[in-house]
């Protein structure tokens, strides 16, 4: 029997966003805490989306490159369930807060995912995103899922370009732990 592939919507903006990805069974939702993204949250609406959240829906942080201010910020005012680190944060980065957290890679080219696994042991799971130079996510393209090892120290997390229409296919081709899903939902 294989385990059920975990599903978390990233960027949600609303309260009403985070009820209806709920009701439809997502596992966790992402709030985006980056200031060039369209879809970043302040703290007065962080707090009223995990409000709004039922018991069970996990709440992930995302920051790429932030200030730690602004992560001490986030996590003294939000209750935050994991973080995701998305910039070129060190293990020793991601550590230093004492939370679980994912670190998200953008697969370029040459990119070995087990050795960073190795370098990222303490992380709750590695997120394989796209890489598009010069741009940390969202960029609503895939990558080949057939770079995705098979056996990881870590559980894998499957992003970039995932929609309706691909994510069974990008789920049989990878078979990760998780998919994260951001514009391909909205």
């Amino acid at each position: 029997m294989n385990p059920r592939t975990r599903v978390k919507v990233c960027g949600i903006t609303t309260p009403e966003d985070a009820q209806m990805a709920a009701a439809l069974g997502v596992d966790a939702i992402g709030l985006v805490f980056h200031p060039p993204s369209p879809r970043q949250v302040d703290l007065d609406a962080a707090r009223a989306i995990t409000a709004a959240l039922p018991p069970f829906v996990s709440c992930v942080a995302l920051f790429v490159d932030a200030a730690p201010e602004l992560i001490r910020t986030v996590l003294d005012a939000v209750p935050i369930d994991c973080i995701q680190f998305h910039g070129q944060e060190t293990p020793a980065d991601c550590a230093y807060w004492g939370r679980r957290f994912i670190k998200a890679l953008r697969m370029q080219p040459g990119l070995d995912v087990a050795a960073e696994a190795e370098r990222y042991r303490a992380a709750s799971g590695l997120l394989l995103d796209t890489w598009v130079p010069g741009v940390p996510g969202g960029t609503g393209q895939t990558f080949d899922w057939g770079r995705v090892p098979r056996d990881c120290v870590l559980p894998l997390v499957l992003a970039g370009g995932l929609t309706p229409d691909n994510v069974a296919t990008a789920i049989a081709a990878a078979r990760p732990h998780a998919v994260d899903v951001s514009g391909g939902v909205e």
